[in-house]
């Protein structure tokens, strides 16, 4: 079987999110806001591995009917979450109000892709066998943000990640905002704690600062990428998985770090410009880059 050049294994949730606008109720999740993403590009050969409740199975009909080539492992629960912003929309409060059931190794031995991007939303998403087993077949990407949330009646709580020396000497990009690198870490400097991952295993990098850029380090060079500024905030969930899909996406079609992390920051900024998962088109996400006021990440 031949291998698709992308696929994404998570969890399809449920999401309410509140701002100080209004309340929306609708889908979320990794799975789905990289879905919906990539799907804009037509040049790629595109896959999602997803777990929900049959009775959350219309989003995936819907994924399916803008041709996205889907497959549903069974789950009793649909993940649940609640997401309330503040004026500043780097800041949540969270909420879990169900859980689905973790991914399992058998469930994965039919997939076969260049590069797994593991979206965890919870710590016991993906086991590190899970990801031992997927990087045997392919490049593993991660969002560390679930890996570091822990529910407990509820409430999510920051955790730090018990098996992460086994686990990140088998992730190729592992992505990290500011305050995961520390948890992960113990380091607040962007330079230390990219080392650190870096000397763990990871062999490509990526801390994202928010409205600050993002910085991402290959084990050589440290790549400063700018944040490029929006028209307006409107809703900024879903993007780090905005960036994670055109940051993937442009490396599996073979650009830089560089013009990878660019297009990857430029598509955030398209997304939290809207409500709902990012709609642009790569000629807009060109534009953004070319016209849109830039601010760097502060050098070391």
């Amino acid at each position: 079987m031949d291998a698709h050049q992308l696929c994404c294994v998570g969890h399809i949730t449920l999401d309410k999110v509140v701002t100080p606008r209004n309340t929306i109720h609708m889908p979320g999740g990794t799975a789905y806001y990289f879905s919906h993403a990539i799907r804009r590009f037509g040049d790629i050969d595109y896959t999602l591995v997803t777990a929900l409740a049959e009775s959350e199975m219309g989003v995936v009909d819907e994924l399916r009917n803008m041709h996205v080539d889907v497959a549903v492992m069974p789950s009793k629960h649909s993940v649940y979450f609640e997401n309330i912003y503040g004026e500043n929309q780097d800041n949540r409060k969270q909420r879990v109000l169900a859980k689905a059931d973790p991914f399992s190794v058998d469930y994965l031995e039919q997939v076969n892709a260049n590069i797994y991007h593991l979206g965890s939303l919870l710590a016991d998403d993906f086991s590190t066998d899970v990801i031992r087993y997927l990087a045997g077949k392919g490049k593993v990407s991660v969002d560390s943000q679930g890996y570091l949330r822990e529910v407990r009646d509820e409430k999510v709580y920051a955790v730090d990640w018990p098996e992460k020396l086994d686990a990140l000497k088998h992730i190729y990009f592992l992505k990290v905002n500011e305050h995961e690198m520390e948890v992960l870490t113990g380091y607040s400097d962007v330079e230390k704690a990219a080392k650190q991952l870096y000397d763990w295993g990871v062999k490509e990098v990526l801390i994202t600062l928010g409205s600050m850029g993002s910085v991402i380090y290959d084990g050589r060079i440290f790549y400063f990428i700018p944040a490029y500024k929006p028209a307006e905030i409107v809703d900024a969930t879903g993007c780090g998985d905005t960036y994670m899909t055109g940051y993937l996406y442009c490396r599996v079609k073979g650009e830089t770090i560089e013009d990878s992390g660019c297009f990857a920051a430029a598509m955030s900024t398209l997304k939290i410009e809207a409500s709902g998962p990012f709609k642009g088109t790569k000629a807009e996400v060109i534009q953004c880059m070319e016209k849109n006021e830039k601010r760097f990440p502060d050098r070391f």
